[in-house]
């Protein structure tokens, strides 16, 4: 594990306590970047309340003191050497820093699929343990893994209940036993019973322990024993903070932790404390739960984390999401109708349909530059409730109106808000919410943005262009809110840098000279939900902070 750096803090949703901490970060470097002289004074300023942040979310204060002498030692160095962008390089040497305090030199076990791979979970009484096995369980049945889970907690009232009803409500296969007592002879008799199923993961859930319960210790270690597992998973829990580094180094001393996954960060504002803690354990973060449900759980990237902190987005997290919701023999279908500055109501459906399972909209809100701090509180949860509202009513529509080939009078209207459950007024605001949709991607469509065909290689050569007609389509505060030109310049960039060369999205990212990777409804359908296109923004979603040109 690196030394020498310092900490972290939760996730940027404005329903996380942890979202103050990257509040203060962004703020100092804004701080940063508008200033027009950087000296001495203005570092020191800067890095004392980044230190202030850190603090408060309970990061040890060595850690902090580091990272401020990392910093500053860096800086000093670089600007010697002439010939360097100060802001931009106080800037990158602070998200280093953070970036190296949770990362881990060593690697995490990779899983095999088509063999049984065995994974013991371990972790303090209350961690969110049990909760997150099924969360584990969950992740990898949803890529297509056999995944099984196995209960040998027999010292917690309850506990086999709670596994049996978490894996039923995901419907995964699970084994446990209300009679045996003991814990050894459950986990050896539920793993060889799904090994002979072949299944590709099999989770083993413990007992809850603390460092002093020595005779919980020896039976994890008996357990250990017994199934040989391919990797053992410290379940870290955020809200103690710094308080987990003794509990975590006891577990580590005790058993071989391959990974660890820390829980609850979305609930406290001690979860800096838990993710610099994670030292202790030699081991790196795989996941961070983020919430009680069990798709609030996010694959760790240390990276990424702290570029979402610091509000500097995460392009490569946005085109994997954006891969997985949208199929890629779609994407060609899709660019060409806009093209054409075509838009059905029966696409409108289909983009509700990606919106909804790229996951939380807070999250996807974090992976673009400047966006993470324009959703108010409560806004993602009406937002999503309004987008199903409108799903159930366009179910009632016949395909021509879905085609938009033939015109929504009264009659259509109430037809639909009775067949919905719905009113007319509701119906109404889906109408107008749809030709909003349809005259900003008529917009795009008309702006030549798009050869024929969806085709846009002949610009692939002059993204300056590329640029110019990106600007016409967006409204003007939304561009403010990402940075102005040059930082979206910046994103086209880095999405160029992803083409993996993979079916229609690479296509895609090659034809927008590297902005491909939001195919552009997604990306109309997220500013929507900003209200950055036009009036109003999407339902349910108050409008963005004013700010920048009108």
């Amino acid at each position: 594990f690196s030394k020498g750096s310092a900490a972290s803090g939760g996730s940027l949703r404005n329903a996380m306590v942890l979202s103050d901490l990257g509040a203060q970060i962004t703020g100092a470097f804004r701080k940063l970047n508008t200033a027009p002289i950087i000296d001495d004074e203005l570092l020191d300023e800067v890095l004392k309340e980044i230190a202030s942040a850190l603090l408060h979310a309970d990061v040890n204060v060595r850690y902090v003191s580091e990272l401020r002498s990392n910093v500053k030692k860096r800086v000093l160095l670089e600007t010697d050497a002439g010939g360097v962008n100060k802001r931009k390089l106080i800037q990158k040497a602070v998200v280093e820093e953070l970036v190296r305090l949770v990362s881990a030199d060593k690697k995490p076990y990779k899983l095999e699929k088509g063999k049984c791979n065995v994974v013991m979970f371990v972790g303090l009484q209350g961690s969110g343990k049990t909760t997150t096995c099924t969360k584990y369980a969950h992740y990898y049945n949803r890529k297509g893994w056999k995944t099984a889970l196995v209960c040998c907690d027999t010292f917690r009232a309850g506990a086999f209940d709670q596994l049996k009803q978490n894996a039923s409500k995901v419907r995964i296969p699970f084994y446990g036993d209300y009679n045996e007592t003991d814990p050894v002879k459950i986990a050896e008799e539920g793993v060889q019973l799904f090994k002979k199923e072949k299944y590709d993961l099999i989770i083993v859930d413990t007992s809850g322990r603390h460092k002093q319960e020595v005779a919980l210790f020896e039976e994890m270690q008996q357990v250990e024993e017994a199934i040989k597992p391919d990797n053992i998973i410290f379940v870290m829990d955020s809200h103690i903070g710094q308080a987990c580094y003794d509990q975590a180094k006891a577990f580590a001393d005790a058993v071989k932790i391959g990974s660890v996954i820390v829980t609850k960060l979305d609930g406290h504002a001690k979860g800096g404390g838990a993710l610099s803690a994670v030292a202790a354990t030699d081991s790196p973060i795989i996941f961070i739960g983020t919430g009680e449900h069990f798709d609030e759980f996010e694959l760790f990237n240390a990276q990424s984390f702290v570029s979402r902190l610091c509000g500097l987005g995460d392009i490569s997290g946005l085109v994997s999401k954006i891969n997985e919701a949208m199929p890629l023999d779609k994407q060609p279908e899709l660019l060409n109708k806009i093209s054409k500055g075509k838009f059905s109501l029966r696409d409108l459906y289909e983009q509700f349909q990606n919106l909804q399972k790229m996951g939380p909209m807070g999250q996807i809100m974090q992976m673009i530059p400047g966006m993470s701090q324009l959703m108010p509180q409560g806004a993602e949860k009406e937002g999503v409730k309004r987008i199903k509202r409108f799903m159930v009513m366009m179910d009632s529509l016949t395909d021509d109106e879905l085609d938009c080939v033939v015109q929504m009078g009264d009659t259509r209207k109430l037809r639909v808000a009775k067949g919905s459950g719905s009113s007319p007024y509701e119906v109404t605001q889906l109408l107008e919410e749809y030709k909003r949709m349809e005259k900003m991607v008529g917009k795009m469509g008309k702006s030549g943005l798009f050869g024929k065909g969806g085709d846009m290689s002949q610009l692939q050569r002059n993204p300056g262009q590329v640029m110019q007609k990106m600007q016409s389509a967006m409204d003007p505060r939304m561009l403010q809110q990402m940075g102005g030109a040059g930082n979206m310049m910046k994103m086209m960039k880095e999405f160029g840098k992803m083409d993996g060369g993979g079916g229609g999205m690479g296509g895609m990212m090659e034809g927008m000279g590297g902005l491909g990777g939001i195919d552009p409804a997604q990306l109309a359908q997220m500013q929507k939900m900003m209200g950055g296109m036009g009036g109003g923004g999407m339902p349910g979603m108050p409008a963005p902070k004013r700010g920048g040109r009108r």
